[in-house]
Order: structure tokens, then sequence, then C-alpha cells
């Protein structure tokens, strides 16, 4: 029987992760293990996973904190099933997440990543509609109804164009993903980094419209922090730069020119640069600007 290990790489709010937990336990498929490795010391952690009483569920707390990469490694060390998924510590199943996946990789056995329906919630678990995902929705993402194999160029042109999925939704096959791991020199693209890898790698992606996710958006994210300071630009840029030059190399022309242009993450940065232009962030603006623009480098890279 194929089972999905949900691994939780647990740092941040309490209450955000206990609901996240709960979410598990609601699922209607049984064949699931979750296992917890807490980065934090908050002190009445360990106490509530020991009342839960639940076998199905694995508690672990770093003795060091490793930080999110490091986090992210250290579950995909301690992943046995056929199946896993990275749950965000603040993100929710809806109870047939599970019964969705393993019903999707039944269908397509061997298949490296799923990536099901998804809708978006806010901090207090309310609907959120947001540009980012109305733009991920309506200009980057397939359009499925039911279920759609993709690989190939056809798949990196797809993710290259706007990175229109979302991570901690994905479950994916266990010995693919610790096949490449995350790596220790990114801070946000560290999802972005392996899909394109393991796209490279000839793994193919099924896109399930099932809807089985809640993915919150707050502003308290690491992500949305640093869209503000001009880090995360500089890390994308320099991401999708490199897949450029391996896209070019591996003769898929049209997935090169998709990551030279990197054109939802260009305008991205430019949907911010009013915020740190009006907040008198000049290192974050000229930041933004870099990217959003490019460099004349990269405009003569373009052009030929």
């Amino acid at each position: 029987m194929t089972m999905i290990d949900i691994m939780l790489p647990y740092y941040g709010d309490v209450a955000l992760m206990q609901a996240a937990v709960q979410s598990v336990r609601s699922q209607t498929d049984a064949g699931w293990r979750l296992t917890v490795v807490d980065d934090t010391a908050h002190p009445e952690v360990p106490g509530w996973f020991e009342s839960l009483g639940d076998d199905r569920i694995r508690y672990f707390r770093n003795e060091r904190n490793l930080g999110v990469t490091g986090n992210f490694n250290r579950c995909l060390d301690l992943a046995e099933h056929e199946l896993i998924t990275m749950l965000g510590a603040d993100d929710l199943l809806l109870p047939n997440y599970v019964g969705t996946v393993l019903a999707a990789y039944r269908a397509h056995p061997g298949v490296g990543m799923i990536q099901p329906g998804v809708t978006v919630i806010d901090e207090h678990g309310r609907p959120l509609r947001t540009l980012t995902d109305e733009v991920k929705k309506r200009l980057y993402a397939p359009k499925v109804s039911g279920r759609l194999l993709m690989s190939g160029e056809e798949l990196a042109v797809s993710l290259l164009r706007g990175i229109w999925l979302y991570f901690p939704s994905i479950a994916w096959r266990t010995d693919a993903i610790k096949a490449v791991g995350f790596r220790a020199d990114l801070r946000t693209t560290q999802d972005v980094a392996l899909e394109l890898e393991l796209v490279e790698r000839g793994e193919q992606m099924l896109v399930d419209s099932t809807v089985c996710f809640q993915y919150r958006r707050h502003r308290e994210s690491v992500s949305s922090k640093m869209a503000l300071d001009g880090d995360r630009f500089t890390e994308e840029r320099a991401v999708f730069l490199a897949a450029a030059g391996r896209m070019k190399a591996r003769g898929w022309l049209r997935a090169e020119r998709a990551a030279r242009h990197h054109c939802s993450s260009r305008l991205h940065a430019l949907s911010l640069l009013p915020t740190a232009v009006l907040g008198g962030q000049r290192e974050v603006a000229q930041a933004l600007t870099k990217h959003a623009f490019g460099t004349q480098r990269e405009k003569t890279q373009r052009q030929g």
C-alpha cells in the first residue's frame, strides 16, 4: 500500500502549527504518517504532541537551530514512504488531500511531482484573493479540468514563465526529491531550484485540479519580508540566469528565453517599486529596479 510521509518542518506560530497538525489528523484517507521536526525552543510544544497520544505522528526537536534549509533537508532524511509532502507549518490540508494525492499517484505511478488544487487563505483562515495568486492562476498556470501530465521543455517553459506552483502542497516521489535535496546557498528560491532540477532530470509533474489544500498568505512570512529588502529578487535573478545557461546547453531554446526574461519575477519587483520609493528605501528601490529592468549585459544576451 502506497503511503505518504507528511513532513512538517516547524518554526513560527504555535497555534497555526497546531491547526496544521489537526488538519492532517482530519484526513479521510488513512494512508499517511506525520513527522514534525521542531526547529524552535517553544517550551509547550513537546508536551502538546505528547498529549495527542497519536502513534501516526512522530515528533523530533532539533538539538540546535538548523534554519529553514537545514530543517528541510533533515525532513528529507527522515522520510521513508514512497511519497512525501513538505507541509508548511501555517498551511492546512483539506480532509481530501491524502486521498486525492494517492488516487493521482495510482493513476500515474512513478510520477515525480503532484500539484493538487489549492485555495488561498489569510492569517485568520479567511479566503483571500491577491494579485500574485490571480496572475498565477490566470496567466501562468495551465488550464486543467481533471488531470494533466507535464514534462520536459514544455514544463520548463511553463515554470520559467511564471512559478505557478504552491510548494507546500506538492506531493513528491521520495526518492526523486531526496536525490536532489535543498541547496544551502538559497534562502527563498530552494523550491524553484529543486523543481527545475527535477524537470531537467526527466521527472514528470501531474497537475490535479481537485482542490484539497489551503495555502496561507500573511505579511509576516519570510518571503514577504525579503521581498522588500531586495534579497529575494537578487536570489531569483541568479537562479533564473543560471537556469538559462543550462537550458541553452540542453538545446531547450524556448526554456532558455523564458529563463532570461523571467517576466513574472520582473513584474513582481516592478509592482513593489512604488512602495520602496515612497518609503524612502533607496537601496531596496535600486535592487528592485535592477531586477525589473535588468543590466545592459542581460539585455545584450537576450537580444543575441
